[in-house]
């Protein structure tokens, strides 16, 4: 009986796994595209314009701390391997740098609309499809690829390295703030892993789930469910 109540949970928590995973590959292809168009062909030359997943994985980011998120039960995050791009060879570099930048979280958007319309679509013309098996499951996955793409972009704005948000916040700075920003910088992934991990110990409550709360889960009932 126990086993049996547990299969959905198992099934939903693979296909929420195959959302994070397509969802970070089109995201860092997102970055490197976009480099390409800008005049930058790092990416390119490296492979990292592909949709295998083994070209962009990252093992902390991509694997250990979802599952670590998984066991504790809270919000799934995921990054996976920055792609690389030569900033010299964009064709306006302050512009290009921006919006090299903003292609990953914009992804994440995009794929978050469209997994939201496809959702709605089949609801308004065959809801029924979403009531028994195997069409139950694609209901999920699609709820739960809308989620995370919200989750993935609005997480990836926090203004730490690796993550994007890094970056765009780095681009409205200049002078003696970005160089104070840049020595910040260098405790980036112990203050994630703080935020990530430490605060909700000793916290009486979670920050980042407060912050995804005030913006990814508002965005995605919208999307899902706004009628």
């Amino acid at each position: 009986m126990g086993t049996a109540l547990d299969i959905p949970t198992l099934i939903y928590e693979g296909l929420t796994i195959l959302a994070v995973l397509v969802s970070i590959v089109l995201h860092e292809c997102a970055h490197g595209y976009v480099a390409y168009l800008c005049g930058d062909n790092t990416a390119k030359d490296a492979g990292r314009l592909t949709l295998n997943p083994v070209a962009h994985l990252d093992l902390f980011g991509s694997i250990i701390m979802p599952a670590a998120l998984a066991l504790l039960g809270g919000p799934i995050f995921a990054y996976a391997k920055p792609v690389p791009y030569n900033p010299y060879n964009l064709r306006n570099r302050k512009r290009d740098e921006l919006l090299v930048a903003l292609a990953g979280p914009g992804s994440n958007l995009v794929q978050a609309v469209f997994g939201a319309l496809v959702f709605r679509a089949i609801f308004f013309l065959a809801p029924e499809v979403f009531y028994a098996e195997p069409g139950v499951y694609l209901g999920d996955f699609l709820t739960a690829y809308v989620y995370v793409n919200l989750m993935l972009m609005f997480f990836n704005l926090i203004p730490l390295p690796p993550l994007d948000g890094s970056s765009i916040f780095g681009w409205f700075l200049s002078g003696e703030a970005l160089r104070k920003y840049y020595a910040i910088q260098r405790y980036s992934m112990p203050i994630l892993i703080g935020m990530l991990f430490l605060l909700p110990m000793v916290l009486p409550f979670d920050p980042l789930q407060i912050y995804i709360d005030a913006t990814a889960w508002p965005l995605y009932n919208w999307l899902c469910f706004g009628w």
